[in-house]
């Protein structure tokens, strides 16, 4: 009998806990690939269970507005790619913010053949260079500001590999870990690869955004996923990929083994997640100082109004904490 109730309560006890699990809707802003290795991993090996949170991970990808999802309600934290989407909720008086920058360097890359010449940012000024519009209203305002490149070098991008591997004076914006490894695979050849964030672009890159709301509702659920998607980081990065790669696969179907660890390599070598605020903070961190820098160059540039309140674009509340860091 005694054995019977202490089975009972045991069981009472599990699903009480299975209950308390917290639901986050996590989306991010493109397909399911080796750069969001350290979400998938915390949720392959169980870590958001630990930490009392269900998360469920919605990709994003060419024809879905995740940041439209988020402002709707129907996703609690969204990938922010970049800086200038913190800015813009503030500049268009957003009840949004970024609560943790993973990426300490922004992925994005010019490429360019090997022997022409265009082997730095600095020696591309005046010269044709094939970017999207995004890229047009985003990074690209940097290059000008700090190598003189001007808007009549912009060339269409349509995402196609074939206009830059037809002519060795082509110039094009890239992700580190993916068009690098689609050029060697296709044609044969290592093309020279530009990390823009090398040149001194200060932006931060896959920022956590959520509303004001749930920060002041809900503020013990948005630490808790914090520091779990941290810890998911740092075992995808430092420890057996498999079990991430494994869901990756299954949402994305295309991504290759080798493609994925090309990915988790260039994050690790380029020290995307670790370098910067993140070697002393741990990964996630932010500082004033650094949003301070990335807002005087766009608002020198035009893009932002010199009066704009950018304390409201971020908070400091949830990371520097040193979590993710190796002892």
């Amino acid at each position: 009998m005694r054995m019977l109730v202490t089975t009972l309560l045991a069981a009472v006890m599990a699903a009480g806990a299975a209950q308390a699990q917290d639901r986050i809707a996590f989306g991010t802003d493109w397909l399911a690939e080796a750069e969001y290795g350290g979400y998938y991993q915390a949720l392959a090996g169980g870590i958001y269970r630990r930490h009392g949170l269900e998360v469920t991970i919605r990709q994003g990808g060419p024809s879905v507005n995740q940041t439209q999802l988020l402002l709707a309600g129907r996703l609690d934290v969204n990938i922010a790619s970049n800086s200038f989407i913190a800015l813009n909720f503030v500049k268009e008086n957003i009840p949004f913010r970024v609560v943790a920058a993973m990426y300490q360097k922004d992925p994005s890359v010019l490429i360019a053949h090997p022997g022409q010449g265009n082997d730095a940012l600095s020696a591309l000024r005046g010269k044709p260079i094939m970017i999207s519009a995004d890229t047009r209203a985003g990074w690209w305002n940097f290059l000008r500001a700090r190598f003189g490149y001007s808007d009549a070098q912009i060339r269409p991008y349509n995402f196609n590999l074939q206009p830059f591997l037809a002519d060795k004076s082509a110039i094009q914006q890239g992700f580190l870990g993916s068009e690098p490894f689609s050029i060697k695979q296709e044609a044969g050849f290592d093309p020279v690869v530009m990390l823009v964030a090398d040149g001194g672009y200060s932006g931060y890159a896959q920022l956590f955004a959520v509303s004001d709301k749930m920060i002041a509702e809900r503020a013990d659920v948005v630490q808790r996923f914090v520091d779990a998607s941290i810890a998911g980081w740092a075992a995808y990065l430092d420890g057996d990929p498999a079990p991430a790669n494994a869901l990756i696969r299954k949402d994305n179907p295309e991504m290759t083994e080798a493609l994925l660890a090309y990915g988790r390599e260039a994050l690790k070598k380029h020290a995307i997640l670790t370098s910067g605020d993140a070697a002393t903070g741990g990964i996630g961190a932010m500082t004033e100082a650094r949003w301070a820098d990335f807002f005087a160059t766009m608002s020198d540039q035009g893009l932002y109004p010199k009066g704009l309140d950018i304390r409201r674009a971020y908070t400091l509340q949830f990371v520097n904490h040193k979590v993710g860091l190796k002892p």
